[in-house]
């Protein structure tokens, strides 16, 4: 079949799983499948189910299949048995400055597994030269499931909030970018989805438009970013995101793709005030501009109204540009 991708589970610590495990039965299972695929074909890539990134079930399940030499397969001292782990997050708050902030938490996640990755690595005794397991972030979006019960389908109505709390997201994978294999949007048609489908057609909600500027040109390699901003101080979801993590009203990452355009992308979650700013390194002359923003923080597309989409213009690099309040920006420029 040329699958290359297989994960050993899904979820299996949730009580909704008909055949939910502890970590420690899970471990055990785990290992031992993955032997057997491994046997079967050593090329593939085995994901490990994990949870948040930040719990004891991330930690024990990849102490106990994190390893590098297994008797019976071979001898190859190159290569682990387990090759990714998956994690999961999903954030939601009906307070915008929350909710736009919440994907900080994610980001914290993935620097928090990784980080146990190490432990496990370490513990194990597991060598420089065999390449570090990376994080597969393979369910993240914005979900309230009061807002969108599953049970009722999960049909999200996302608002501009939304958008930039994806944006957030998004810029949080491109400055994680060493540790992640992959990160996959949950879910991609009607199903708290960007796109939804009506007997008319297809309505392109909020958080369709970063995603897409995101895909489009965020590409090829992550760039350092200095940036000084002011700090968004209030209440947080989860409560522990600013004891572990800043929370800047402008949240930027930065990208170089293979043809050498430098991609900015700029989230000004702040509902009330525009920043204008110093874009050091930008080149004078044509600077192309892409933004996502709304009357408020509230406004949703429908079928009948797309009140958020993509503005295009241009930038002539000179001087300061302003980042407008509650936007999604990004600027494109030859380097």
């Amino acid at each position: 079949m040329k699958v290359k991708y297989w994960a050993l589970g899904n979820e299996c610590w949730g009580p909704w799983q008909v055949a939910q495990l502890t970590k420690e039965d899970y471990a055990k299972k785990a290992y031992q499948w993955a032997k057997a695929l491994k046997l079967l074909d050593p090329s593939i890539v085995l994901i490990l189910c994990g949870e948040t990134g930040y719990s004891s079930w991330d930690y024990y399940v990849l102490k106990e299949c994190v390893t590098w030499s297994v008797h019976g397969l071979g001898g190859d001292r190159t290569k682990s048995l387990i090759d990714m782990h998956s994690i999961h997050v999903y954030t939601a708050d009906k307070e915008h400055l929350a909710n736009a902030t919440a994907p900080r938490g994610a980001e914290r996640a993935i620097q928090m597994a990784s980080a146990l990755i190490d432990l496990a690595r370490i513990e194990n005794g597991v060598p420089a030269t065999v390449p570090k397991q990376t994080i597969c972030f393979d369910e993240w979006n914005v979900w309230d499931p009061v807002r969108a019960p599953g049970e009722l389908g999960a049909e999200e109505k996302y608002t501009l909030s939304d958008a930039l709390a994806v944006a957030v997201f998004l810029n949080g994978f491109i400055r994680q970018a060493k540790d992640l294999g992959m990160a996959n949007i949950a879910q991609s048609i009607n199903v708290i989805s960007p796109l939804m489908t009506t007997k008319d057609g297809i309505i392109k909600q909020t958080i369709w438009w970063p995603l897409l500027l995101f895909s489009k040109y965020m590409r090829g390699q992550s760039v350092a970013v200095n940036v000084r901003s002011p700090e968004y101080t209030g209440r947080t979801n989860p409560a522990w995101i600013r004891a572990t993590i800043e929370t800047p009203y402008l949240d930027v990452s930065a990208s170089i793709s293979d043809d050498g355009f430098i991609s900015l992308a700029v989230a000004n979650v702040n509902e009330e005030k525009d920043f204008e700013v110093a874009v050091e390194g930008v080149k004078k002359g044509e600077v192309k501009v892409y933004t996502v923003d709304g009357e408020n923080v509230d406004v949703v597309n429908t079928s009948d109204e797309q009140k958020v989409g993509i503005k295009e213009s241009s930038w002539s690099g000179e001087g300061k540009f302003k980042f407008g309040k509650h936007s999604f920006t990004l600027l494109r420029w030859k380097a």
